[in-house]
């Protein structure tokens, strides 16, 4: 089913340069991990590598997400713009191979880390809040530590985002009801789609991708390969400790809201009323494979047994799996089947690892039988790629990096 899916992807569109450049044309999209060319080169890439693809793939996309201009400004990040084709490049081509570029956006990547950790720092030293967008995993300096934990784990950068990253930990002194008695990634920002007057007074973001789990995840995969910073381990134990602190109890095991309001934080209870999509983005897998890293990273058993029960009793809830939708990493059957490999790999029992084939079962029978619009789509996190990546690391047993995007391994 890997080869079908990658088979279908085998050679880029044709683009017209009178399109143009744009959010709204084609070629945009050539420089994003979640929809375009710089994520599928990667499925091609990685496959490459064990014998099973052509490089002649993985030089077509290459040149179609390198073809545009490349974006960095506010809007690029690890999954759009010079983060995502520098991340690409560093996982699908052969060593020694596209070097310049390489080099010339390693240089760009690092020119936007430290200007984006100058202007936070300025933030918080002015007791502002924070908006997601600074701190998160798709373009925030989360994802752009997650490059550089790839590119120079032994860099002064990435040092410097964990450093920001204990800091974003600590409470600040913001003028607004919330005062100091919430962490420093509370944020003033409004959801996009959310109504405003649901969240005066700020919220606090759970998810992998906007949220405070993607920075808890950096922080312990970065420790687990021996790059820390002073206040690490005590800033691990601090987002832990809030996300002990507003789990919720189900049928189906703990689950956590997706986002917490400063009426439900004064209320003691979030207004959710039960378990989000068993997504990777925002859902209980993405969270207890983060819970279970930041027990690796501490060497707490305990915390990591018990992240392992409850991702076990999310993916074994067929209510839940039944709010799956589509192929994509990001909130589909593939990223709930990749969390769980990953997560199986390290287990302390082998209970995740026996759920494995009817997860993997129900990937490639929903590939098999779902040719709705969201099995069309291409893309590695939001497309057919990122399905069709899971299952080639599986069938061969190799990870080779490409999951550093989604900070699960």
């Amino acid at each position: 089913m890997a080869a079908q899916l990658a088979d279908a992807l085998a050679e880029p569109p044709m683009t017209d340069p009178a399109e143009g450049y744009g959010p709204d044309s084609p070629r945009w999209n050539g420089q994003s991990l979640s929809e375009g060319a710089a994520g599928i080169a990667i499925l091609h890439g990685v496959r490459a590598q064990t014998g099973l693809s052509g490089w002649e793939r993985v030089r077509d996309w290459l040149s179609l997400a390198a073809e545009e201009e490349v974006s960095a400004g506010p809007g690029a990040g690890l999954w759009h713009g010079a983060p995502a084709l520098a991340f690409s490049l560093s996982v699908a081509v052969r060593p020694g191979e596209g070097d310049q570029l390489t080099k010339r956006l390693d240089a760009v990547v690092a020119s936007m880390t430290r200007s984006r950790l100058h202007a936070a720092e300025a933030r918080m030293a002015s007791a502002q809040r924070p908006e997601p967008g600074e701190f998160d995993l798709v373009r925030g300096l989360t994802g752009l530590g997650a490059f550089l934990l790839r590119r120079d784990p032994h860099g002064d950068l990435i040092r410097r985002v964990l450093t920001y990253l204990v800091r974003l930990t600590k409470p600040i002194p913001a003028d607004d009801p919330a005062g100091d008695s919430v962490p420093g990634w509370w944020t003033l920002q409004v959801p996009t789609g959310k109504p405003k007057d649901g969240f005066l007074g700020g919220h606090s973001d759970h998810g992998m991708a906007h949220g405070i789990t993607g920075p808890l995840a950096l922080l312990a995969t970065s420790k687990r390969a021996g790059v820390t910073v002073d206040g690490q381990t005590t800033a691990i134990d601090r987002i832990c400790g809030w996300l002990d602190t507003h789990q919720e109890e189900g049928p189906a095991g703990p689950w956590w809201p997706e986002r917490l309001t400063h009426t439900e934080l004064q209320k003691g209870r979030s207004s959710q009323g039960g378990p989000a999509r068993p997504s990777w983005c925002y859902g209980a897998p993405g969270i207890t494979r983060t819970l279970q890293l930041a027990g690796l990273a501490l060497h707490d058993r305990t915390r990591q047994r018990k992240a392992e029960e409850a991702l076990l009793r999310c993916v074994a809830d067929p209510v839940q799996l039944s709010w799956l939708e589509g192929p994509s990493l990001c909130h589909g059957w593939a990223g709930v089947t990749a969390v769980s490999w990953f997560a199986a790999m390290d287990a302390l029992t082998p209970a995740l690892r026996d759920r494995l084939p009817f997860l993997v079962g129900s990937l490639i029978e929903q590939a098999r039988r779902k040719p709705s619009s969201s099995w069309t789509k291409p893309g590695l996190v939001d497309g057919t790629a990122g399905a069709a990546l899971i299952l080639h690391t599986i069938a061969t047993r190799t990870a080779t990096g490409w999951e550093r995007n989604l900070l699960i391994n």
